[in-house]
């Protein structure tokens, strides 16, 4: 009886609190308002030269909307939204965008090839524990271009990345790094701490 249920009005409270929030350590990061690739770096731990470098940067890119190489609030709270809350389809727009480094609207051989081996070396502790044979970087961009790439024109398409990620549970979990970038920034800041 003493027990209140939660309203839609309580549950946007809470989501404006936690959003006034974020602002405040946003705005602490960031006192210019945006941030720049080596202050994402910095923030979230990264070595501006190492293994994971690349992969922040195609990060970077994707939570860049406006294309003006910084990241607003706005864009960081949407990015966040997304990493968080958003489904499977949303999150493979997402991962797309990281795995087409120039752009242009699909992922060549190069490109595809650049991202597996950033996984690869990020992965490379808990690969080694799997106990299952480890296909090369090569080997697993064949696969991948073989399955997903329907028209064999040696480009992945948005449709085409999408829908073979959700056809095939291998690449799927191939792209696991991607799918939940969340884990991986939260993983990133943990052992910024420790550094």
């Amino acid at each position: 009886m003493g027990q209140t249920q939660p309203t839609e009005q309580n549950e946007q409270e809470i989501e404006v609190k936690a959003l006034q929030e974020m602002y405040k350590k946003f705005v602490t990061e960031c006192p210019s308002g945006v941030l720049f690739l080596h202050e994402f770096k910095r923030f979230f731990g990264v070595d501006p030269t190492g293994e994971v470098s690349e992969y922040a940067e195609g990060m970077f890119r994707a939570f860049d909307k406006n294309g003006d190489n910084t990241i607003d609030f706005l864009e960081f709270v949407a990015a966040l939204n997304l990493v968080f809350r958003g489904d499977l389809e949303h999150k493979l727009r997402w991962s797309f965008k990281v795995y087409d480094k120039d752009g242009n609207g699909y992922v060549d051989r190069k490109e595809l090839r650049a991202i597996i081996d950033s996984i690869y070396r990020i992965k490379k502790t808990s690969m080694r524990n799997q106990g299952e044979p480890q296909l090369s970087v090569d080997e697993v961009c064949e696969r991948i271009l073989r399955s997903v790439d329907v028209d064999g024109d040696g480009h992945i398409t948005l449709d085409e990345f999408i829908a073979g990620a959700q056809q095939d549970s291998w690449i799927l979990n191939m792209l696991k790094l991607d799918m939940n970038p969340s884990g991986w920034v939260l993983e990133q800041r943990r052992k910024s701490a420790f550094f």
